[in-house]
């Protein structure tokens, strides 16, 4: 069984929908960060860094418990260990991962920051939203790029797709217009979700 702590972002729907992908057996913690859950001892013990999501796999390495945080990290390891939604060949396994680090260091912080800067900063920055805006309109275009030639962002439906769904998905839901002119991140968005496993794992945690 697998403790996942996470809450409705992005970031933790990327861990639910890996769960659900790979039918991995697994129980949700809200962790509330509107109210600090994130802070808590109890949390902090499993994630240092107080950030969702989390898990904990209590049928880990050698049948021990190991917690793994940082979103790419726990769709690696979750990847491994049912052996799915990574290719194993080397060119297709690190296709899947270097898109999936494109997630991690330029859709999530970027696509975090237009966010920020555009929705809830306290006073408006020009610069701050120039700058993010017009860095998230790019990475829509490279993104455009990839998936003109390609279903899915590796070529075969990988974690990678996992991982950048819920942030494309969001920001454009949020921003329509950072979907102008990428018709083939619309069909990927739609092909996407459209998985059972995906709807299922975006409706995870059910609050209230």
């Amino acid at each position: 069984m697998i403790d996942l702590y996470t809450f409705t972002t992005p970031n933790g729907w990327k861990a639910s929908i890996a769960l659900e992908e790979m039918e991995l057996p697994y129980r949700t913690h809200v962790i509330d960060i509107t109210k600090g859950d994130q802070f808590s001892r109890d949390f902090v013990a499993v994630n240092p860094n107080s950030k969702i999501p989390a898990i904990v796999d209590r049928d880990g390495p050698a049948g021990q418990p190991l917690a793994v945080f940082e979103s790419g990290a726990i769709l690696l390891y979750l990847a491994e260990k049912s052996g799915r939604f990574l290719p194993q060949d080397p060119a297709g396994r690190w296709g899947a991962v270097q898109w999936l680090m494109f997630q991690m260091g330029g859709l999530g912080p970027m696509f975090g920051q237009m966010g920020h800067f555009v929705r809830y900063a306290k006073e408006k920055v020009p610069y701050g939203i120039e700058r993010y805006t017009k860095e998230s309109h790019r990475l829509m275009q490279v993104l455009e790029k990839q998936l003109s030639q390609n279903a899915y962002l590796a070529g075969e439906y990988s974690i990678a797709d996992m991982a950048s769904y819920p942030w494309v998905h969001s920001m454009v839901g949020f921003h329509p217009e950072l979907a102008e002119n990428t018709p083939s991140v619309r069909a990927w968005l739609d092909r996407v979700g459209a998985r059972p496993a995906v709807q299922r794992g975006m409706a995870v945690p059910k609050l209230g």
